[in-house]
């Protein structure tokens, strides 16, 4: 059996054991195990710029029902300085809260400063996101978003497994809450030559009016680069 086939019959493997072992407890509130996916790819236009697209799916009730997808297309500047990254993106976002529940539409730019470097031989970065939320049948308003990853300088496996952890929070400028936070670990791959691939668990806590509520989420990502 050839490396690629190997990596997708490990990744099936890892959808059926977390779907079967986390079946006992699921609801569509809280608890719920999701399934996340996501594609994204960059095409570098000149030494400066890239263009970036991504489309990214999410499952819940029990990862079986559609509730959530995004379009977002972007422009990053990385001319400034090594170790920093301007980005300027548009999100066209549909997302319900169950199946008795209409789609909602939303318009999302927004603005994207990302600081990268070196710590201890760790890769580490640092993503501060500014949005702009025009929600259907909802008041406009601003959010802000920080995620700090950290890249382990290991490699796992025969498959070359780079193991990573993440944390974002979701602060809501209107009020000046914390609303959101998730919680990431999970491990990169070389697929093929421009193809990364990427598995992860993610633990995202919300806060609703009933209280703070936590969902339970694989997820898996593919990246493209040209």
């Amino acid at each position: 059996m050839t490396k690629l086939p190997k990596l997708a019959v490990y990744i099936v493997l890892t959808v059926v054991i977390f779907t079967v072992y986390n079946r006992p407890c699921l609801a569509f509130d809280d608890g719920d195990f999701q399934f996340w996916t996501t594609a994204n790819a960059s095409v570098g236009i000149n030494e400066d710029w890239k263009c970036t697209f991504e489309q990214e799916f999410k499952f819940g009730d029990d990862a079986g029902e559609l509730y959530y997808s995004h379009s977002d297309l972007g422009f990053v500047y990385q001319g400034m300085a090594d170790w920093l990254d301007l980005g300027f993106n548009y999100r066209q976002v549909f997302g319900r809260k169950g199946s008795k529940y209409d789609w909602k539409q939303e318009n999302r730019p927004h603005l994207n400063f990302t600081i990268k470097g070196k710590l201890f031989d760790l890769n580490v970065s640092n993503r501060s996101r500014f949005e702009f939320r025009d929600i259907e049948s909802r008041d406009d308003h601003w959010r802000y978003r920080n995620k700090s990853t950290v890249k382990l300088p290991l490699e796992l496996t025969g498959l070359k497994l780079k193991p990573y952890v993440a944390d974002e929070i979701f602060v809501a400028l209107n009020d000046d809450n914390v609303n959101q936070n998730r919680l990431y670990a999970g491990f990169s791959f070389d697929v093929l030559e421009n193809m990364i691939g990427e598995v992860y668990y993610v633990w995202a806590t919300g806060r609703t009016d009933d209280g703070w509520i936590d969902v339970n989420a694989l997820g898996t990502r593919l990246k493209f680069s040209f």
